[in-house]
């Protein structure tokens, strides 16, 4: 299956998934480990020896970019019954993608990072992982101040190696006469600026980019229209936007997004991380009213210890202390979902973790339901339909924070952590506040540019829902 997933995504753009979870450069053993996975929707253990002949003839198509997700392949075509030979079934059902109906690559985009931080550097290597054909998001420039003479080669070792996430899968060489990294074959030029106006891009070979700012710096329109320089087309901040700058949360916003506009926000870790929950539990039970509160790691904004802040309470000792602060992901709920009414309140308390954070979500709801109702409906969601990438779901009775560590969703909802009585409803929600932010940056990122392709077969939300109801 390896060399054929490879084939697939390097030469047509193909991504292959399973269950929404992307079999692309993974390994023997995490490819089985997400047969597995299967067990949640049907109670049995998806085999391989099931997939391999759909992904075979997949193989022999005439596809364009697109993302097939073998699982739901699978379960469509057990729950076809016209007779269909594999081959015939795969065939008509990515008929609309192949031969004629193919899409055309709207790749290669320039992408350039201004900032190089723990947000920054978690982008680069999504990027780089991303390659695939070529005809993706390319990562052309990162826009830093210079810290010294051997700035580049310090930026290459933090690259290389990270406390929390591990160490880059790759290589990586440096080229100081040149001011370049190389990653796994791509060349990512370092310009040394610390005015966003004074920069040409085009001087760099670079064209029609989208600039993603992880700084923080500017977060206003006038502010983030600096980035637009001769070679830059779009920007988007890593923070929640100010004033009239669109904030987006990819899988509940994102496809409202007017494209002929320049600037855009992915808000914060934690209202990507609650958006979806939220999303999720009001379509299906209305919401009346709710309180946000989230336990999250200590960020670089904190001090090590004691020492003047800004802030009231982040200037006391981060790896010391539970600090109460304030989060603005309650209030940036309005923006990402408008027609939302229900009241939203919320707080933060900052602990001593490095990464993963926890959302608890105490909410009022328009009827009465059970936990039983409100696990399936969840479980559900996370399993086919538009929040499918976005929000995730674990049934493991001794998960803790650090098993999050690498997740790719917003959010992860804890099945034994939930608490539900009459009209309320109390979700505990998992988030890796760095790398799974850092999925949904690069997610929105992919839509703006054009390069995120639907997923094929397109089952009907209701037809979805109907077929993991029966599996179960």
């Amino acid at each position: 299956m390896i060399p054929i997933i490879g084939t697939l995504y390097r030469s047509k753009g193909v991504t292959i998934l399973l269950h929404s979870r992307s079999l692309v450069n993974k390994s023997v053993i995490s490819i089985l480990r997400t047969h597995r996975f299967a067990r949640q929707i049907g109670g049995e253990e998806l085999s391989v020896d099931e997939t391999l002949p759909f992904l075979q003839v997949i193989s022999g198509l005439d596809l364009g970019p697109c993302k097939i997700d073998l699982g739901q392949l699978v379960m469509a075509y057990h729950a076809d019954g016209r007779g269909l030979s594999v081959e015939e079934f795969t065939t008509s059902v990515l008929a609309q993608v192949s031969d004629g109906n193919k899409a055309i690559s709207q790749g290669p985009r320039d992408v350039v990072l201004y900032g190089f931080g723990r947000i920054g550097r978690l982008v680069t290597r999504l990027l780089i992982e991303k390659a695939g054909s070529g005809n993706g998001l390319s990562l052309r420039a990162v826009v830093v101040r210079k810290g010294g003479d051997d700035d580049l080669a310090k930026r290459a070792s933090l690259l290389r190696r990270d406390s929390v996430h591990g160490h880059f899968n790759g290589t990586i060489k440096v080229d100081t006469d040149n001011d370049t990294i190389t990653a796994n074959g791509n060349v990512i030029k370092f310009i040394y600026s610390d005015d966003p106006a004074a920069i040409d891009y085009t001087e760099y070979g670079i064209d029609n980019a989208i600039l993603i700012d992880n700084t923080g710096r500017w977060r206003d329109r006038d502010g983030l229209a600096q980035h637009l320089r001769p070679g830059i087309d779009k920007v988007v901040l890593t923070a929640p936007g100010k004033g009239d700058v669109p904030n987006i949360v990819h899988g509940v916003n994102h496809r409202d997004l007017d494209l002929s506009q320049q600037i855009f926000s992915c808000a914060s870790c934690t209202t990507n991380a609650i958006v979806p929950p939220l999303k999720a539990m009001d379509d299906e039970f209305g919401i009346v009213r709710g309180h946000v509160e989230t336990v999250h790691s200590f960020t670089n904004d904190q001090n090590l210890l004691d020492n003047y802040h800004k802030a009231d309470r982040r200037g006391r000792s981060a790896p010391f202390n539970l600090v109460l602060t304030e989060t603005g992901a309650a209030s940036a709920v309005a923006k990402a979902m408008p027609d939302f009414k229900a009241k939203i309140t919320g707080n933060s308390i900052r602990v001593p973790t490095p990464d993963v954070s926890v959302a608890i979500l105490n909410l009022q709801l328009k009827q009465e339901t059970t936990k039983q109702d409100v696990l399936g409906y969840l479980r559900q969601v996370s399993l086919a339909g538009p929040l499918s990438r976005n929000l995730d779901y674990t049934a493991a009775t001794d998960a803790v924070s650090s098993d999050f560590i690498g997740s790719r969703a917003a959010s992860i909802i804890d099945a034994n952590a939930t608490i539900v009585e009459g009209d309320t409803a109390i979700l505990y929600v998992w988030y890796d506040n760095e790398f799974g932010y850092s999925c949904q940056v690069v997610r929105t990122v992919q839509y703006i540019s054009g390069i995120e392709y639907p997923t094929y077969p397109q089952l009907g939300e209701q037809s979805a829902a109907r077929e993991l109801t029966d599996a179960r």
